[in-house]
């Protein structure tokens, strides 16, 4: 098997740091959604961004099933996470993580969203973006003050998915070197 050029660049260079403060910006992009916040680190191959190459390279492993969607299913990606990674690839219902557009992403009630007794047997989606922003529709509950607001690409799947809690899947925004998180306990009100 020849791996992609691509595929060797592109990790951590001092891993234990970079992967310590993506770590740190995920896990406040969930607490607080709709906050945005900036990584660095790695440089995937494109078409996916350096947040979502930095989310993948910080939240899974080779014991993580990931699905790849739409255009980020492609040979340099999937070289990519073969050499830094070493997650499997699978079918949207078995993934863990899954990575791509909403729309290749669709229809989203494929993924995991737990059991009752074990609801963190869910999926986490990582929603590459054309932009983050905090304009859209209004999103309250844990970690959110009063209110705060995100551009969403729609709203409906995000309400119906919080209906379901504490099932339910959790969503990671990623554009550039920018990401903000979903999880599956706010809620999502349409202006």
């Amino acid at each position: 098997m020849t791996l992609h050029a691509d595929a060797l660049s592109g990790g951590y260079t001092d891993a234990p740091t970079q992967s310590a403060r993506a770590f740190r910006a995920i896990l406040e992009a969930m607490a607080r959604p709709g906050t945005i916040h900036t990584v660095a680190g790695a440089a995937p191959p494109a078409p996916l961004s350096l947040a979502a190459g930095v989310a993948l390279l910080t939240l899974t492993d080779p014991t993580t099933p990931l699905h790849l969607a739409g255009k980020a299913d492609c040979q340099p990606v999937r070289d990519w996470v073969a050499f830094h990674i070493g997650a499997p690839l699978v079918a949207a219902e078995k993934a863990t993580f899954a990575l791509g557009t909403w729309d290749a992403l669709q229809p989203v009630t494929r993924f995991k969203i737990g059991q009752p007794d074990y609801p963190d047997r869910s999926a986490t989606l990582i929603v590459e973006v054309d932009r983050l922003t905090n304009h859209g529709p209004a999103l309250t509950g844990p970690g959110i003050a009063l209110a705060t607001w995100l551009n969403l690409p729609e709203t409906a799947a995000f309400r119906a998915n919080r209906a379901l809690f504490p099932l339910g899947f959790d969503c990671l925004f990623t554009v550039g070197a920018q990401l903000a998180g979903l999880p599956r306990s706010t809620r999502v009100e349409k202006i």
